[in-house]
């Protein structure tokens, strides 16, 4: 008789001891988790960010559209206090996507969620999600986000219907498969083998989430590859960002292209990145001429980066 495997719920605090510390770094550098969940590309703009006195989790932005996205984190079992707090960041970035994690959902504040999506104009959403850990056998725990409130239309025609991000979550998909199957094939660029339905796809550059190669459509017109720097520390990012460019002149002519240096004031992150147009939306053979585009500024990028990465990064 076949042995079945035993899954099991695993206790939050066991993976993230503490929220501020550990939770929220952890989702900030795995926000592609939760943009999953809720059927949307997100990029985390800051964490801790201020609104008064008070600090608001995550910073996020849906990466088509630019909306602004507030993140609040809870650990526990949902209490009038975070509400108030959510409402409160909301309102202070102006917020259209409010997302409120916890471990469990009272049902009066499912009920308060529910009130504010049917009673807000149709460009604010309130999500609740409750985030679960499981683990198979001796497997290492996989995390589940599971919504507890979403907003009306969101619910009616389904996340994916709801916002168009089945067919276009399928174009990106279909993008991203044909250039990691070149790059990892072709070029032993990377070793994975599956991608996701986001607006980007991420490369290490060897150096864990520190620094990575992406490349990316950044708005409905643009194409990018771009160096990431992103450690969690701003201080570092922008240490690592100064000492890159103190080679700008030669960086780029061996790029044999002009680079857009990015500090990214009021954001923890740095960038370097170049440019061009283009659309997940474009035909089939534009589609085609920009993942090569993509593919060669990767393999410059690793070339031209690449050795004095090394000699900068601890």
């Amino acid at each position: 008789m076949t042995n079945l495997a035993r899954i099991e719920r695993v206790d939050l605090r066991e993976m993230w001891p503490n929220e501020a510390s550990a939770f929220t770094p952890w989702l900030a550098q795995n926000i592609g988790e939760l943009g999953a969940a809720l059927g949307m590309d997100l990029e985390v703009e800051t964490q801790e960010a201020s609104v008064g006195g008070y600090s608001l989790d995550i910073l996020a932005r849906e990466s088509e559209s630019g909306r602004p996205v507030v993140i609040e984190n809870q650990l526990d079992v949902t209490d009038h206090s975070h509400l108030g707090q959510l409402l409160t960041y909301a309102a202070g970035f102006e917020a259209n996507v409010i997302v409120w994690i916890a471990q469990q959902f009272r049902e009066e504040h499912r009920a308060a969620l529910d009130l504010l999506n049917s009673r807000t104009g149709d460009d604010s959403e309130f999500f609740g999600v409750e985030v679960e850990l499981w683990r198979i056998d001796n497997s290492r725990p996989a995390v589940n986000f599971k919504l507890a409130a979403t907003p009306n239309e969101w619910r009616k025609q389904g996340k994916a219907a709801g916002r168009g991000a089945s067919e276009r979550g399928e174009r990106y998909c279909a993008f991203w498969q044909a250039l990691l199957d070149t790059m990892r094939d072709e070029h032993r660029f990377t070793n994975a083998k599956k991608v996701q339905p986001l607006a980007w796809c991420s490369f290490p550059a060897g150096y864990g989430q520190r620094v990575i190669y992406q490349a990316r459509f950044r708005s409905a017109d643009k194409a990018r590859v771009e160096l990431r720097i992103d450690s969690g520390d701003r201080e570092w990012n922008i240490n690592l960002l100064n000492q890159l460019s103190e080679h700008k002149e030669g960086i780029e002519s061996e790029l044999g292209e002009a680079l857009e240096w990015e500090p990214l004031e009021h954001r923890r992150r740095c960038r370097i990145a170049v440019d061009r147009e283009g659309s997940i939306d474009d035909d089939p053979e534009t589609l085609e001429e920009i993942r090569e585009w993509m593919v060669d500024r990767l393999l410059k990028f690793k070339s031209v980066f690449g050795p004095r990465l090394a000699e900068m990064i601890d």
